[in-house]
């Protein structure tokens, strides 16, 4: 199955659901959500390392919706297209010929997202 996002309408569709999942399962929702704002904060790793680790991890189990999120999270926080690339290569390292092919939405998602 071939999909193909366009990384702005990805990260928009990633609020809507979260917003619905939210409202319709408040628990489940609020527990990740409380967990993933306590990963994200700066602490030993700055937001930037954390979201360039959860980007190539999104890249090395191939989930295009985290690709887009955390490429603009990323970004958001300070990362460099070559940072992002960079990223992208330790994953293909780590998983092979398959995380190669993911870096396609990774270049996608950076051009749609450079300011």
């Amino acid at each position: 199955m071939v999909i193909k996002m366009d990384p702005e309408e990805t990260v928009k569709e990633i609020g809507e659901y979260l917003e619905k999942l939210s409202k319709d399962y408040p628990q489940e929702t609020g527990a990740f959500m409380a967990f993933l704002r306590r990963t994200i904060q700066e602490k030993a790793l700055d937001t930037k390392t954390k979201e360039l680790i959860a980007l190539a991890l999104g890249i090395a189990t191939g989930c295009e919706w985290c690709i887009a999120l955390h490429t603009k999270n990323a970004m958001d926080a300070g990362a460099t297209p070559e940072e992002l690339i960079e990223a992208g290569f330790v994953a293909v390292l780590m998983a092979g010929g398959p995380a190669l092919m993911h870096l396609i939405p990774l270049m996608k998602a950076i051009e749609r997202f450079k300011k």
